[in-house]
């Protein structure tokens, strides 16, 4: 039985432990905040999944992606809005975009620009043999305030029938919208509203917020940082791996950093990941 002294010292150690947890946390949030510097790191973003080459296991694997990422966002209090998408042919997607809105979205997911590749035992192979499967994900800082000047000489802007679901009227109707922009090839489109309108709106915005990614990008190769950039969005070099077969791992091929709870971070734990990224790749200020 402990005596008095002994009980309330056991109180105090537990109540200095606790205190320090809820400390360590508030400075590491901090120490997040300080590195998310650059002026776009604040932004509102866009983010697209796009599906790999292997029809159903990339499908099902970029909808697990977006699960993923939703769960993310929650955990960190963002809104999201699905602006456009496009089903896989049996089950999944092949491609979709996410408008993200929060405090700092955009320095926060940034991380998460790159090649996906997942292994498992595919729940769709009759004979249980072992898959990998890649998926892409890309995320830009919405440019609404900033000056991104675009010549409507230089879009070509298609109308299309949805293909997603959406209700009679969206799948009836040329409403989606496509835009390109001739000059550096990028596209963007949306389908998801029943105005052509605004549907034609989205996919501007879209539009600038790559153009935008485009103008950061050319800034990196000023800066001489080109080659890291490319190692982590090219399509043959992955960024992170998720293994759930022979064993459970989900490592980041730029920092190092891992873990053996593949089903937390299935269900949006990213932050270890985005701290390890900013550390790495970030600029304190």
């Amino acid at each position: 039985m402990l005596s008095d002294n002994e009980e309330e010292s056991k109180e105090i150690i537990s109540e200095i432990k606790t205190s320090f947890t809820g400390y360590k946390a508030i400075v590491e949030e901090l120490e997040l905040r300080g590195m998310l510097s650059a002026p776009e790191d604040k932004k509102d973003c866009l983010v697209t999944i796009h599906a790999g080459s292997g029809g159903t296991e990339a499908s099902d694997w970029a909808n697990m992606l977006l699960r993923m990422f939703t769960r993310f966002f929650d955990i960190m209090g963002f809104r999201w809005e699905e602006v456009d998408f496009l089903p896989g042919d049996t089950v999944g997607i092949k491609s979709v975009t996410l408008e993200v809105k929060g405090e700092y979205a955009y320095g926060f997911l940034k991380s998460e620009s790159g090649v996906h590749r997942l292994i498992r035992i595919s729940p769709f192979d009759a004979a249980h043999k072992r898959h990998t499967s890649f998926a892409s994900v890309y995320v830009y800082p919405e440019a609404d305030d900033i000056e991104i000047t675009v010549d409507p000489q230089d879009l070509r802007i298609d109308t299309y029938r949805s293909s997603g679901a959406g209700g009679q009227h969206v799948n009836k109707t040329d409403s989606a919208v496509r835009i390109t922009h001739i000059p550096t090839g990028i596209v963007a489109q949306s389908q998801n509203e029943r105005s052509q309108t605004f549907n034609k709106d989205t996919a501007m915005k879209m539009l600038k917020a790559r153009l935008y990614q485009k103008k950061l990008d050319e800034e990196k190769v000023r800066l001489a940082h080109i080659e890291d950039s490319k190692k982590d969005i090219s399509w043959g070099s992955q960024i992170r791996t998720y293994t759930f077969q022979p064993y459970n791992l989900v490592k980041d091929h730029r920092t190092g950093i891992e873990t053996g709870n593949v089903n937390s971070v299935m269900d949006g734990e990213l932050k270890k990941f985005v701290r390890g990224y900013l550390i790495k790749f970030g600029k304190f200020e």
